[in-house]
């Protein structure tokens, strides 16, 4: 609420609005008449001095300085915010501020912006977070709107809800967020019908007449669908409802899961990351990278940064206690943008993730016809509480439901297994070769199972003529031919290491001093003559001489 943060921010606001007026030449409630510098209040604004506020007189390093007036050079490095191209019109139109460091003046760096409403606004923010850091979170919940203030009606699957469906976390820009059906209580609401009669159906209290006028420009909320598990980054992602309008959200579920090493560089859990997760939610790529520059900022600046969540044993930044965090910040985030800082190449993103997919109308509300009769019976409801009339520009409803309950999943599948690989290889060697799985075992045994007895059996010899020699050389006797252990392959004559064929061995020589071996003839029955007659033929007698 801006009016129960009016006593914090009210030296703020004061000097917000005196550069608006000197700047530009006009105030609230006057004609629009520019202030000299002699015309500042003669105290000097601890606000400037920390941050003075330059006007470019030209492209050169020429600026005016907005509380002296005075021209003067600066020197330091120029990072252009809006964008990387610098502002082709006017040289006027360009203003920014300078930051140094606090312990070494000559080193500064200047922060341009092609638009005097950005270059106010991030000045009036880097100011808004010095101060929010030093007042309690507790205070800051109870300056900010409850769920009572914020939610008129409420409707889920044609049902009423209220604030027990409603869990609260604190926003460090925002101030009091509001997450339906979080879970926390050990209760998750569920539809079994889509459409949006059965959907979330809520009337959202604005109340713009008490917005922060230098905080924030638009007029409305923001909303996002997320789930249990996950933190809403909702000044990132978050979508924006108007107000005097209906807007319908409908929605499409999907889920999604990518393959990890060795397929991609994903992580599952995050457990591999070695960065904290500092917002105790499940882990996404955004939380590894706003926990990993906070680390970054506290070992580097001593203070931790107000829009991100406080880590173990640290502080955030303010400039009483830390004079030189805004400076170190910028030069920090000027690396983190730039990838300098490592963040990029440690964080990875999630193998699993779920997503929705939402598709918004937008109508007006409420018509003619009943805008009437419908504020007056809301202003009856809420009068005890706000005490005073609604109007529609103070209102916005809002339906978020689902098009259908059918959940889209998307996985990744590796094109090649080590089977769909043997099944491809065994095809394309049958196709071409006629090859078979057997045919590949009879060559691998041809190849290296044979080739490796071979060489096995080679070593062996080697191994046992040595082993033989050596006894001998012990022994000092020489082999006797007599030895019953000798065998035909230990013929001394022998000079090939191979086993002898048949026909070879028939051919090797007697060793010496070896005697001849002696065969018997072979006692063979069939060579003795029987006589089968009595009688001797005639034609068989021996004819002697005449």
């Amino acid at each position: 609420r801006y009016s129960s943060m009016k006593d914090y921010l009210s030296e703020l606001d004061k000097e917000t609005k005196k550069a608006l007026e000197t700047f530009y030449g006009f105030s609230e409630g006057k004609s629009k008449v520019r202030r000299s510098a002699d015309e500042w209040n003669s105290t000097e604004s601890d606000f400037f001095k920390h941050i003075p506020l330059l006007k470019f007189e030209d492209f050169s390093r020429t600026v005016t300085d907005l509380r002296s007036g005075q021209k003067r050079k600066i020197e330091g490095s120029v990072f252009h915010k809006d964008s990387s191209i610098v502002n082709s019109g006017d040289s006027n139109d360009i203003i920014g501020f300078q930051l140094c460091d606090a312990n070494n003046s000559s080193d500064c760096a200047l922060y341009t912006f092609s638009s005097g409403v950005n270059a106010i606004q991030e000045w009036y923010k880097l100011h808004y977070m010095n101060i929010m850091a030093q007042i309690p979170l507790e205070t800051k919940e109870r300056l900010s709107y409850s769920v009572d203030d914020l939610i008129l009606t409420c409707f889920f699957d044609g049902l009423s809800c209220d604030k027990r469906h409603f869990t609260r976390f604190h926003h460090p820009l925002h101030g009091n967020c509001y997450t339906f059906n979080s879970g926390e209580n050990g209760t998750i609401l569920s539809t079994s019908t889509g459409g949006s009669e059965y959907g979330l159906h809520v009337v959202l209290y604005i109340d713009e007449a008490d917005y922060n006028p230098f905080l924030v420009t638009s007029t409305g909320a923001k909303i996002m669908v997320h789930d249990q598990n996950e933190y809403p980054f909702i000044e990132d992602i978050g979508t924006e409802i108007e107000t005097a309008a209906a807007t319908s959200i409908g929605m499409h579920f999907t889920r999604s899961r990518k393959l990890s090493k060795p397929y991609s560089d994903c992580t599952e859990t995050g457990a591999d990351i070695p960065v904290e997760n500092l917002y105790n939610k499940s882990y996404s790529l955004q939380i590894c990278l706003h926990s990993c520059f906070q680390k970054a900022m506290v070992d580097s600046c001593g203070c931790a940064q107000y829009a991100q969540p406080l880590p173990a044993g640290a502080e955030y930044c303010n400039y009483k206690k830390n004079p030189n965090w805004m400076y170190c910040y910028y030069r920090l985030h000027e690396k983190f943008v730039k990838e300098q800082l490592g963040c990029q190449q440690i964080c990875k993103d999630a193998c699993s993730f779920k997503e929705w997919a939402l598709t918004t109308s937008i109508a007006q509300w409420p018509s003619a016809v009943s805008e009437d009769w419908m504020l007056r019976v809301l202003s009856w409801d809420k009068g005890q509480k706000i005490n005073k009339k609604l109007n529609k520009t103070d209102l916005s409803n809002l339906m978020v439901f689902y098009k259908d309950l059918n959940e889209r999943f998307i996985s990744e599948n590796p094109a090649n297994t080590l089977v769909i690989l043997l099944s491809n290889f065994g095809g394309q060697l049958g196709l071409w070769m006629s090859c078979s799985v057997v045919c590949v075992i009879e060559i691998v045994e041809v190849f290296f199972i044979d080739s490796l007895s071979i060489v096995m059996r080679r070593q062996w010899q080697k191994a046992k003529k040595w082993w033989n020699n050596r006894k001998r050389d012990q022994s000092g006797k020489p082999p006797q031919a007599s030895d019953p252990e000798r065998q035909g392959h230990d013929n001394p004559v022998c000079v090939d290491e191979d086993l002898p064929t048949f026909n070879t061995a028939l051919r090797l020589p007697l060793p010496p001093d070896s005697p001849l071996p002696r065969t018997p003839p072979p006692n063979y029955s069939t060579l003795r003559l029987e006589t089968a007659f009595t009688e001797q033929l005639p034609d068989t007698l021996e004819v002697g001489q005449h």
